[in-house]
């Protein structure tokens, strides 16, 4: 369906989980251009003790609010291996249980019930989503809060120099250890850097950007 005012279509992709069904819980979500297959949100949280219905809606809610923030106008598809609430939201089944009759009314809160379909999914298509909510989890009983990594795409440069050595490379993602390992490799490889590294502060993170060059790119396919 296509909501007037807009042709934009989205993907939601939510789950959630609970290490105990009741026990520490928490909910991934990831939002997709229809279209591109383009990601434009990652979310995740932990809640504390839940069930594993409850830490399900809790990560459609929030892919919901990450599509409103988004574009509020988009149609969306929600995509979800939970049959409980893919067929609760769709109106064919009864929610008893108060917590998620709770955060089913929060759902149909953020978009209009005609805007959004809800599709079921098997669980090994839902691993993005899946991998967010058990981030989320590990974090938490590590005593920390899950913020989104914003890295540039993965590249492997073993592979790439087989037939061609990109003369320049922009590499980011947040001020740990793992991006500088990230930079010391592509050094290893022969690339030097190019100028210093660019820093943005999005609230606790520390994102950093650097770029690399080679001075004469090598195309190793020729004799």
């Amino acid at each position: 369906m296509t909501v007037a005012g807009s042709s934009r279509r989205l993907i939601v992709e939510a789950d959630g989980g609970s290490r105990g069904n009741p026990g520490p819980a928490g909910f991934g979500a990831v939002v997709k251009d229809a279209d591109t297959g383009e990601v434009l949100a990652e979310v995740a949280d932990a809640i504390g003790i839940a069930t594993n219905n409850v830490a399900e809606y809790g990560g459609l809610v929030a892919g919901l609010r990450a599509v409103a923030a988004l574009d509020a106008l988009a149609s969306v598809e929600v995509r979800m291996d939970s049959k409980l609430v893919v067929e609760q939201m769709s109106g064919r089944w009864k929610i008893k249980h108060d917590d998620m009759r709770r955060l089913a009314l929060e759902a149909r809160d953020v978009l209009p019930p005609g805007q959004v379909r809800y599709t079921w999914v098997p669980r090994e298509r839902n691993g993005h989503a899946d991998r967010l909510a058990n981030a989320a989890m590990d974090a938490a009983a590590r005593g920390e809060t899950w913020t989104a990594s914003v890295t540039d795409p993965p590249v492997d440069l073993e592979e790439t120099v087989v037939t061609e050595q990109l003369s320049y490379r922009l590499l980011t993602g947040p001020d740990d250890r793992a991006f500088c390992e990230k930079v010391s490799k592509a050094l290893a490889d022969g690339y030097r850097l190019h100028g210093g590294p660019a820093v943005a502060v999005d609230g606790d993170r520390v994102v950093v950007a650097q770029a690399v060059v080679v001075e004469q790119p090598v195309d190793l396919a020729q004799p």
